[in-house]
């Protein structure tokens, strides 16, 4: 991923653009993660060179923008290959941006948001099987010539991703000290997630025990506040790690490609709904800031109730015939 720049965008564009300060704002005020600082600048980057492409610098252009030159430059990632789910995060970013300069005096952002989203092709999360699920956070999927420790960090890792609705990077965040434990009465885990959001995460004693198995095995100390997984080497677990033992449990078990360690997050939301979970809760448990973003789980829950009913239901065999 590129990395951003402190002083600006890129040699040859205007300093008057106030890159660095729109940078400054998305990482402390909008605190956004920086992977997405980092899409959002190459994004903003490209717009402002689109624009140099036609004037000897942005600034003018920005202060003259109208909603055809936004269209035009989308138009021109349409032809480069970008699809619709990464033009609607070009357009985004180009609207923070402008935004941020609207404030400074600059610029207008109405053009920005008279432009619509590119249409985004409606797809829905695929959640991992439940008994799929649960051999994998039991460790019955890994690779047989495995140490058994790292069968058993696998195991943990996965259990965390099901059973708590964790993302990867939230599991591989925990350290020794945050990392769940057995323990009589109710247990729960303080997860930052995206956009620096707070939540509460109960803890399954099953989840405790994978991670406890994990910790008796591990032949590296766990101490302080250094990363509670670790690689072959000692080092903190790589989520590059992660995805490779999920291919391996996928051949095992013959999963499909959408069968990815974010699907194990998309099984914990679907199976809870499905169990008569309340999507509020849900919502609060993945730490989602929109309901509309947990929504989704209920289109998924409800194409699978048609699906049974499609198989089981005589009359549903019969209106097919």
């Amino acid at each position: 991923m590129t990395q951003v720049a402190e002083t600006g965008p890129s040699p040859g564009l205007n300093p008057d653009t106030r890159f660095a300060g729109w940078i400054s704002h998305l990482r402390a005020e909008r605190r956004l993660s920086e992977a997405t600082v980092n899409a959002y600048s190459t994004d903003v980057m490209g717009f402002l060179q689109h624009l140099l492409a036609g004037s000897g610098s942005p600034l003018p252009r920005l202060q003259t923008l109208k909603p055809a030159h936004i269209r035009r430059y989308l138009a021109a990632r349409v032809e480069e290959g970008a699809s619709a789910r990464t033009r609607a995060r070009n357009l985004a970013a180009i609207r923070s941006y402008l935004t941020y300069m609207e404030a400074e005096g600059l610029a207008q952002a109405a053009p920005a948001r008279a432009v619509k989203t590119p249409k985004q092709p409606e797809r829905l999360p695929r959640p991992v099987a439940a008994d799929a699920a649960l051999k994998m956070a039991r460790g019955e999927a890994d690779d047989l010539e495995a140490a058994p420790w790292i069968v058993a960090r696998n195991a943990a890792v996965f259990a965390l991703m099901y059973g708590c609705g964790l993302r990867v990077s939230e599991a591989l965040s925990l350290t020794p000290q945050t990392a769940p434990r057995p323990e009589t009465g109710t247990q729960s885990l303080r997860i930052t997630g995206k956009g620096g959001k707070t939540r509460l995460v109960p803890v399954l004693p099953v989840v405790a025990e994978a991670c406890e198995r994990y910790r008796g095995l591990v032949p590296y100390a766990l101490v302080g506040d250094e990363p509670f997984f670790r690689g072959a080497r000692g080092g903190p677990l790589d989520q590059r790690i992660v995805r490779r033992v999920t291919e391996i449990a996928r051949g095992r078990l013959g999963l499909p490609s959408s069968a990815t360690p974010h699907a194990l997050r998309h099984a914990f939301a679907t199976h809870l709904l499905a169990a008569g979970g309340d999507l509020r809760t849900i919502q609060d448990l993945l730490g989602h800031a929109s309901l509309s973003t947990t929504q989704v789980y209920t289109r998924i829950d409800a194409d699978a109730l048609l699906s049974r009913y499609r198989a089981a239901h005589p009359r549903a065999r019969l209106e097919e015939g």
